[in-house]
């Protein structure tokens, strides 16, 4: 069997560069070791799909936390606003939401899936379920790949869109460092990024399943300030997750060896005088009542009683009975609940991996390797991540069209 391209990886990155190469008349080989295209992207965003995000595309290479400007040509070749025509040019109406984010009308990953897979085919891909066992080379260059099913299959530029080792469950098992490094790339090591911390303080689990909007974040270690956010977060049985936990954990190394403290500011709109005036409206209203049930103006249900209890101040306390020094106290509290980060989630639980094929390897304006002809990279395999908000797909799609547009 002879193909022009051959694509290993049926995911965003693999399917965007293998059609940019076919719509040119290359002929290309898509091929997946799952039943099913696109498995990870129909699940990415609780199956809701962040495909990009409406920033200046100038702003994109901020929030990339890895290796940023090797993203230079990817972003300015395949922006996001040509992401967005290009699934509205799909039938597949887009929306907006809060930071930019830009998510299907459906609310649905699949239909961003079916539309890249339908996408492919009428550019003439064609799609094999198979797997890579080998890729070929001689003289410094790509010449084809053996694979477990199809034998062996002539290629003369072979691209290695596998992901990384988050969700093996997807098919990102890894499969191409092991491609890269055959080829001589060197692999700076996978970690989990975007990911869920865990956290020593026990009362964490009272807090589970309990969403938080609008709140501020500080993760410190000793004195310095690390990372500060705003946003949405999660309480889970372990510890905390949710978007700004998400991408916390994308600036955050060594965990477990340097010992963060996060702290959570419940109302980050007031300061601790503006915040203590309104303690002080809420308590004249339940004056008479225990202190342990003059909270519910102020923060959520589940929450009360774990504030309640370290605060310090007796449950049964009358609220007029409440000292001025104690109130101060319930003051910084709200405005500093603080949990101690002992670790992360496994891997496998990552939304998306850090490390990777090391970008000193790979020429960033065509995503072509350096060390060999006719071997190119795309998405998650690549030492490149981001924080949240649509922009690690943006990386995909962009690498892929770069590398399609290169092959």
């Amino acid at each position: 069997m002879k193909t022009d391209v051959l694509v290993i990886g049926g995911g965003p990155a693999g399917l965007m560069c293998a059609a940019t190469a076919a719509k040119r008349g290359k002929k290309v080989i898509l091929i997946d070791k799952n039943n099913i295209l696109a498995r990870k992207l129909r699940i990415t965003g609780k199956g809701r799909c962040n495909i990009t995000n409406s920033a200046d595309i100038s702003e994109f290479i901020g929030m990339v936390c890895s290796n940023p400007n090797f993203m230079y040509s990817a972003f300015y070749t395949f922006t996001n606003q040509d992401v967005i025509n290009f699934f509205e040019e799909m039938k597949v109406p887009l929306k907006e939401e809060r930071g930019g984010r830009i998510f299907p009308v459906s609310d649905s990953a699949k239909d961003v899936a079916e539309a890249l897979i339908e996408y492919a085919k009428k550019c003439g891909v064609i799609l094999k379920k198979d797997e890579v066992t080998r890729i070929l080379y001689s003289d410094g260059a790509v010449v084809g790949v053996n694979t477990k099913s199809s034998g062996k299959i002539e290629c003369s530029s072979v691209v290695i869109a596998t992901g990384g080792v988050s969700y093996p469950l997807t098919g990102s098992t890894g499969d191409g460092y092991v491609f890269a490094t055959d080829a001589g790339h060197k692999i700076v090591n996978p970690e989990p990024s975007l990911i869920p911390l865990v956290v020593s303080e026990k009362y964490v689990t009272d807090l589970q399943g309990l969403s938080l909007k609008n709140i501020a974040i500080k993760v410190k270690n000793g004195s310095k300030c690390v990372y500060d956010d705003f946003g949405e977060m999660l309480f889970t049985h372990f510890g905390l997750s949710g978007p700004v936990i998400l991408s916390a954990s994308s600036n955050l190394k060594k965990i477990g060896e340097i010992k963060y403290k996060l702290y959570i500011d419940l109302k980050p709109a007031l300061d601790e005088t503006q915040l203590d005036k309104r303690i002080q409206r809420d308590f004249e209203k339940y004056i008479n009542k225990n202190f342990s049930n003059s909270l519910d103006d102020l923060l959520p249900q589940k929450l009360i009683p774990v504030i309640v209890k370290l605060s310090g101040i007796d449950p049964f306390l009358k609220v007029h009975q409440i000292s001025r020094e104690q109130r101060l106290t319930l003051c910084h509290l709200i405005k500093n609940l603080e949990f101690t980060i002992t670790g992360v989630r496994p891997i496998e639980e990552a939304i998306i991996t850090r490390g990777g094929v090391s970008v000193k390897e790979i020429n960033p304006s065509t995503m072509e390797s350096k060390l060999v002809s006719g071997l190119f990279f795309a998405g998650e395999v690549i030492d490149v991540d981001a924080y949240t908000g649509g922009f690690n797909l943006q990386i995909a799609f962009s690498t892929g069209y770069l590398a399609g547009l290169n092959v």
